[in-house]
């Protein structure tokens, strides 16, 4: 055999055979760990060798493929770490500035960041009692900084405080409880905004979101600020993943509305965890005072400051307010040609009850209108959905209850449409204060129907003026055109 190979190839004996290339053998799947680098296994020949013909046979060697230049990363810029100084704020006469008070540098960072240079007044009265650890009650119009005001106190006591050495996931430093999953998420998203640079995690506990999901976030890190509803928070707390004996500080907001919804016994098992009102820092917040909200701040604060925040009118300035005389029946016409004539792009409708924000919804969605609804029916992650789609421009119209719209701070929002006159006067001023925000101008539209006109009156009272009424065009009373599918 090993005759005729040479003949074969033409070989002399002297002159080494070149190698034959074997046939591939199918991967068995196994690998020999204990071979040597640069190594194969030997393999089995078949008992008949197969030899390639010259004419098929592949080269022993091929050039390899020129190497692809690197390509070098342009080198990152250095990191200048931030000073105070790059803050600058001129001293104004009549107002205060964040600088005037000792506030941690990381918070003046995000301060900054945010471009807030000078207090509202609510925030330079109030951060002057509870930056010195002082209990307080802070009354102000809606939309004047309550919110900044109490989360800078809480990042400063929470930075000057270092926690404890022994500390469970589940211990909240700071407890922030209001009475809706919006504002709790607006509250949070501040809370987000002002601590980014300090190392503080902020969490919220809100019902009809993923019980799971949120206790996940509980036992993945430590929480310093926790926002969360009345019901959620005693849901955690009664299973034992919450605990609040080490609150350092408890703030209550929109707490006249928790009056109106009820919540106050729940409100009150929570605070029964907290430690005494000595050992805490206590600050309630409401756009409104009553007594009962005045009796309650005396039970759960220890000689608080009372910071009262009057405006020259109840309503924003910012906001042209007007009322149409409407029969009930022709209000859906109203409000559809409205926006449809005039190309409003982003609208808050209010009304009083859940069945008549789904009809209107739906109603404007048939007729060709992009429409939300947002109340205590609309599971929580759409909620959140319709509102960031509301904010970036995506729904036209946003109809709501007073419970669902409460705490809704959007800006852009052109007019505000009362479908339904409010029962209590000071939804009425928070309803117009969605609109006419942050300086920009406002419009709001109210409808006087025969069933709810009678509560003109009162809200009359109550911004210390009147309102005149008027008489809609009779070009936005016309019937509205069914669009054909």
């Amino acid at each position: 055999m090993l005759k005729a190979l040479k003949k074969m190839f033409g070989k002399s004996e002297a002159e080494p055979l070149a190698p034959v290339p074997s046939a591939p053998v199918p991967s068995s799947g196994s690998r020999n760990d204990g071979q040597q680098p640069g190594r194969t296994a030997p393999v089995a020949q078949p008992k008949t060798p197969t030899v390639t013909p010259p004419e098929q046979a592949k080269p022993e060697t091929q050039a390899a493929p020129a190497p692809k230049p690197r390509r070098e990363r342009a080198p990152k810029p250095p990191v200048i770490p931030w000073k105070l100084e790059d803050f600058v704020v001129e001293p104004q006469e009549g107002k205060t500035r964040f600088h005037d008070f000792k506030l941690a540098p990381e918070l003046m960072h995000a301060i900054q960041d945010l471009g807030f240079p000078y207090c509202t007044p609510i925030q330079a009265q109030v951060l002057g009692f509870t930056l010195a650890g002082k209990d307080a009650i802070g009354r102000a119009q809606t939309g004047t900084g309550k919110t900044a005001a109490f989360l800078i106190s809480i990042i400063t006591q929470l930075l000057q405080t270092p926690p404890p050495k022994e500390r469970y996931m589940g211990e909240p430093r700071a407890l922030i409880i209001a009475p809706t999953r919006e504002l709790v998420v607006q509250i949070a998203k501040d809370a987000a905004d002002l601590t980014k640079y300090t190392g503080l995690n902020v969490m919220t506990f809100v019902g009809g979101m993923d019980f799971d999901k949120q206790l996940k976030h509980l036992e993945a890190r430590h929480c310093d600020i926790l926002v969360a509803t009345p019901g959620r928070l005693l849901d955690f707390n009664q299973r034992g993943d919450v605990h609040l004996d080490m609150v350092e500080v408890m703030v209550l907001d929109e707490a006249d509305r928790m009056l109106d919804m009820g919540f106050i016994p729940q409100v009150r098992q929570i605070i029964r965890q907290t430690p005494p009102k000595a050992e805490r820092q206590t600050l309630l917040f409401s756009a409104t005072f009553t007594e009962d909200v005045m009796n309650l701040a005396k039970q759960w604060t220890t000689e608080p400051s009372i910071v009262e925040i009057e405006a020259l009118n109840v309503a924003s300035e910012n906001v042209e307010q007007h009322i149409y005389a409407v029969a009930g029946a022709d209000k859906y016409k109203l409000l559809y040609n409205l926006v449809n004539d005039n190309g409003w792009e982003r609208v808050m409708v209010f009304a009083n009850r859940k069945d008549e924000v789904r009809r209107i919804e739906e109603r404007l969605v048939r007729d060709g209108v992009n429409a939300a609804q947002l109340s205590g029916d609309v599971p929580q992650h759409k909620r959140i959905k319709t509102l960031e789609g509301f904010r970036e421009g995506k729904i036209r119209v946003l109809v709501a209850t007073d419970v669902a719209g409460r705490g809704i701070h959007i800006d852009g929002i052109s007019h505000v449409i009362n479908f339904t006159l409010p029962e209590v006067p000071d939804d009425y001023v928070h309803r117009i204060g969605r609109t006419g925000r942050a300086g920009a101008a406002g419009v709001s539209i109210s409808f006087a129907g025969e069933d709810d006109s009678y509560q003109l009156p009162s809200i009359e009272t109550l911004l210390g003026r009147k309102i005149s009424c008027e008489t809609p065009p009779t070009h936005l009373l016309r019937a509205v055109e069914r669009k054909r599918p």
